[in-house]
């Protein structure tokens, strides 16, 4: 049995897709599976499925929840490893990490920072965009059409942008500047706060000769952040802007024997 957070919430046995049920059902499962193999109190949960305002039916929804997940793991036969156990004060939900995409992900984003970090970002960016092909969506999107607002699915979503951001790097290590330069400009546009990007964007387009729009996304960057934040720049991406200026050698694509 496979779990996937990593768009909307899906659960698979074979090339089956298994139903399963209604809102509620569907977010007990997905905040088991956020903190999976950990005891996640019951308080916890009924904070989180009701922002912190739960109902006086909101105990036994929970229980009605587990009771058909468990009948789920149950149907899958004695083949599915994973397991929904009460454990004072809350509820586990053990499961094997290999078959939660997020989980997947985090494995293949630690093995390409290790490979980029060992001098091969070839390697590294090859395992960067395996995590990444993982992702369908904003992670848990059903659930969070429907409202939910948990505070990790927004760090999940910055694992997300710190892992392409690592995997530019690693891109751009490669000399593959030209290729990442059409998804850059996507994500700076919708991330134009993010310095990281801007960095890397503003990077591959000057190395692709386009020092002119190099700059421009240097000013497009400045005004968001002092219009935005209240800030300038930081010294990064102050230093780019005056290197890119100067032609300065230690900026242009980088030789591998």
């Amino acid at each position: 049995m496979k779990f996937h957070l990593l768009g909307s919430l899906e659960v698979s046995e074979g090339t089956s897709r298994i139903d399963l049920g209604g809102v509620k059902q569907r977010a007990v499962l997905g905040y088991l599976l956020l903190h999976a193999n950990q005891v996640v109190p019951n308080s916890r949960m009924l904070n989180a499925l009701w922002d912190c305002q739960p109902p006086s039916t909101a105990r036994k929804m929970v229980q009605n929840a587990v009771s058909a997940i468990r009948r789920m793991l149950a149907a899958a036969g004695p083949d599915c490893s994973a397991q929904l156990l009460t454990h004072a004060p809350g509820y586990q939900l053990r499961v094997d990490p290999d078959d939660v995409d997020m989980y997947r992900f985090r494995r293949l984003v630690h093995s390409g920072r290790a490979a980029a970090g060992a001098g091969e970002p070839a390697r590294g960016t090859h395992l960067f965009r395996e995590a990444l092909s993982l992702w369908r969506g904003r992670a848990l999107a059903d659930l969070v059409e429907s409202g939910t607002t948990w505070s990790e699915l927004s760090a999940i979503e910055d694992e997300r942008l710190t892992a392409l951001e690592d995997c530019f790097d690693a891109e751009l290590q490669c000399g593959r500047h030209r290729e990442i330069t059409p998804e850059l400009e996507v994500l700076t546009a919708a991330e134009p706060l993010r310095e990281r990007l801007c960095i890397q964007f503003m990077l591959a387009l000057y190395r692709s000769g386009r020092q002119v729009d190099a700059l421009n996304v240097y000013r497009r960057t400045r005004t968001a952040l002092v219009d935005g934040l209240g800030i300038e720049p930081g010294p990064e991406l102050q230093a780019l802007q005056h290197m890119i200026l100067e032609h300065d050698a230690s900026i242009q694509v980088p030789v591998y024997a």
